[in-house]
C-alpha cells in the first residue's frame, strides 16, 4: 500500500523539478490533504484466493 501511494505522490507533483524544500513539503501536503478528503482507496484486484492459487509453491499449506 506504502508503494501505491508514493507512486500517487510522484504522479501529481514529483514528476518535475521542485525548487526548494519548503515548496516540496507543501505540495506534498496539498497532495495528502486532497487525498484524506476523498477518502482515496485502494481497489485490490489480487484477491487472497487468487494469491493462494498462485503462490502455492511459495507458500505450501501447513494444514494436514
Amino acid at each position: 500500500m506504502a508503494e501505491i501511494e508514493l507512486s500517487v505522490f510522484a504522479r501529481q507533483c514529483l514528476q518535475r523539478r521542485i525548487a526548494t524544500e519548503t515548496t516540496l513539503v507543501h505540495e506534498l501536503a496539498a497532495v495528502e490533504i486532497a487525498r484524506n478528503a476523498t477518502r482515496a482507496k485502494i481497489h485490490w484486484q489480487f484477491t487472497t484466493t487468487a494469491a493462494r492459487v498462485k503462490l502455492a509453491q511459495l507458500y505450501p499449506s501447513t494444514s494436514p
